[in-house]
């Protein structure tokens, strides 16, 4: 039913969703703009249209999430070698390596696909058309259902902008329908984030709690993802970020790293709310984190976006439809070619792996924690003949891991069947990214005496996530958790906890950012993999065993053995041995001895960042969109 309302309020009353307020003249038609917004059927296919405006390939779909995360300390491109694609996959290293140019290949685009920043106006338009609507129609006050449409507009509004922010930094700004300034130059984002966040705080009064509403027993806006963004964006305001100088956004002014002057957008200001909302999201929202980090991916995977008796770990999932979305596609386990997960119209082309965990990821976590093997896989899918679309896994080689999150083989009720679209929905907020936030919050001096504030609670807040992560071994979790002392180790240790629980979700960059630490923490992966490379530091454990590394496959997973700290001696006769491709048992890990190891080469390390990352926090605005702005617009950071 949800489908047919959508089709048929588009089709009949779309173009009074997308203009309704450059109508002159009364129409007769039963579908003007006060039927539209005073109908709840009607008036939510026009908030339906808000997300629909981000689906074509060069935008959110193909071009936006797909880079907009990477590179960072975690999480980097796979796709950078492929000797027969060099041209694209130049222009792929460039954003990956901070040298993104206006002019880029892959991102100045134009046409029916538009790029990847000009739809994010198109689906603001729609929400400020929604929002004047719905306030002048739609009897907010009488009427919970209308209420809601307008708390869900607002708070989509608020998602359009901290996209926005998050790639380009600053950027125009509108909140009412265009009317005659169609072409308008960059606001400071400190406008931006001040507006925003006012508009989620208006908006948490319209929003039911997840299931206690119609509409929130579904993927839909609900209090508790308006409350978790709140956050989000009050750390992002407050924090460090490469910010032209003061008055002087849009005129390419190169900036600098630092915090806003804003005395609005202070931490002490904004910390206190932000721990408030989180909270509140904790205490009252009735959602609770899976048992098992695995079966919370294998639910995503398998479209199941609910978790039977014990709540939901979900806030929101950007809302791809089942045959649209371009993520497995691009982040999940590498498949080379036609097999029984992925269709036999893929033929020889791959899917997935185009990115993945740097290979010095998998080492950052112990051997009991849980999400280790779920997060980072070594592993492929390997295209074995066209006569064959029956295949197993294959270790990969030490230099190349996956995201273990995404896996078509996963997809169960929702089987892939081969096309650039595999319908997975990216979950946007998980209630372990609210634990993190609040416990983030708690020890800022601002919120020492506020309600959940404190290094107590602070503990409490993280022991949460690190219990699902060390189930079976909870000891592990409190005992770590125990041993914080002081503010100071409990930042550290939430900077650690935030990459091993959102590796591969994209959120690395953003908070690396406003922590100031993205450069930092790139240049200490570097060393790692160095370190990698010449079995030293950290890894020269790896050297002083036999350098063989074993594998089961169970089902659709691929268990490794040799790699951990523990493990240089051979396994029971269960486990097979790696070979190479002729067919020869071989090493697989560093050895002293062994000069074919798989070794990373310095382009390979350097690849991380080509250009200072601190200087180029952002990407450009594409010349395609500078070019049409009427002069209005211009790159600043030194573009």
């Amino acid at each position: 039913m949800k489908a047919f309302k959508y089709i048929f309020v588009l089709s009949a009353a779309g173009a009074l969703c997308a203009c309704s307020d450059l109508l002159e003249t009364e129409t007769k038609s039963s579908f003007d703009t006060q039927t539209v917004f005073s109908n709840y059927e009607l008036a939510e296919g026009c908030n339906f249209g808000i997300t629909q405006a981000l689906l074509e390939k060069a935008n959110h779909r193909g071009r936006y999430h797909p880079y907009v995360g990477l590179n960072t300390d975690i999480e980097w491109g796979n796709n950078w070698s492929n000797e027969t694609d060099q041209a694209n996959n130049a222009n792929r290293q460039a954003i990956y390596g901070y040298d993104l140019l206006p002019t880029n290949g892959e991102m100045n685009t134009s046409g029916s696909s538009a790029d990847a920043y000009s739809p994010y106006y198109t689906a603001i338009e729609r929400a400020n058309l929604n929002i004047k609507n719905l306030r002048q129609y739609g009897n907010i006050e009488n009427n919970a259902d209308m209420a809601y449409l307008l708390g869900e507009a607002l708070t989509l509004r608020a998602v359009m902008y901290y996209d926005l922010i998050r790639a380009w930094g600053d950027v125009p700004f509108r909140t009412e329908p265009i009317s005659d300034d169609i072409y308008i130059p960059k606001t400071s984002r400190d406008v931006i984030f001040k507006q925003i966040l006012g508009d989620l705080e208006e908006a948490y009064d319209y929003l039911p709690w997840p299931g206690q509403g119609h509409a929130t027993t579904t993927d839909r806006i609900n209090k508790a993802f308006a409350k978790g963004l709140y956050a989000r964006l009050a750390l992002m305001a407050s924090g460090y970020a490469l910010r032209p100088a003061d008055g002087m956004v849009g005129t390419g002014d190169a900036g600098s790293v630092r915090l806003s002057s804003d005395p609005e957008l202070q931490q002490d200001v904004l910390y206190p709310k932000a721990l408030a909302a989180c909270v509140d999201v904790i205490r009252n929202s009735g959602m609770s984190l899976y048992p098992s980090f695995e079966q919370l991916w294998r639910d995503l995977n398998n479209f199941d976006l609910t978790a039977a008796g014990t709540g939901r770990e979900v806030l929101w999932v950007f809302p791809y439809g089942n045959n649209r979305g371009r993520w497995n596609y691009t982040f999940a386990v590498r498949h080379d070619g036609a097999d029984q997960f992925i269709g036999a119209t893929a033929g020889t082309s791959s899917r997935g792996g185009s990115v993945g965990p740097v290979p010095t990821m998998w080492f950052e976590y112990e051997k009991q924690d849980t999400r280790r093997d779920v997060s980072c896989v070594n592993y492929i899918w390997e295209y074995t003949s066209p006569s064959s679309t029956t295949t197993a896994p294959v270790l990969a080689g030490l230099d190349t891991w996956y995201f273990g999150k995404y896996r078509f083989e996963w997809m169960e009720n929702y089987p892939y069947s081969g096309g650039n679209d595999d319908g997975f929905k990216p979950p946007y907020m998980r209630l372990s990214d609210v634990y993190l936030m609040a416990a983030e919050c708690a020890i800022h001096s601002s919120c020492a005496s506020v309600d959940g504030g404190g290094l107590d609670n602070a503990k409490n807040y993280l022991l949460q996530v690190r219990k699902r992560a060390y189930a079976g071994n909870e000891a592990m979790a409190q005992s770590y958790v125990d041993a914080i002392g002081s503010a100071d180790a409990m930042f550290d240790a939430i900077v650690d906890e935030r990459a091993l629980e959102f590796v591969g979700e994209m959120l690395r960059k953003t908070d690396l950012i406003r922590w100031n630490l993205l450069k930092t923490k790139m240049d200490e992966t570097k060393q790692k993999l160095n370190d990698l490379n010449n079995w030293t530091g950290d890894f020269s454990y790896l050297a002083q065993g036999d350098g063989y590394v074993y594998y089961k496959v169970e089902g659709t997973k691929l268990e490794m053995y040799g790699l951990g700290r523990d493990e240089q001696t051979a396994p029971d006769a269960t486990w097979i041995p790696y070979t190479n491709t002729e067919g020869e048992v071989s090493r697989y890990a560093p050895c002293a001895s062994d000069t074919e190891s798989p070794k990373f080469t310095t382009a390979e390390i350097n690849r991380l960042y080509d250009r200072d990352p601190d200087t180029r926090q952002y990407w450009p605005i594409f010349q395609s969109v500078v070019d049409n702005s009427q002069g209005q617009i211009h790159n600043d950071y030194g573009y």
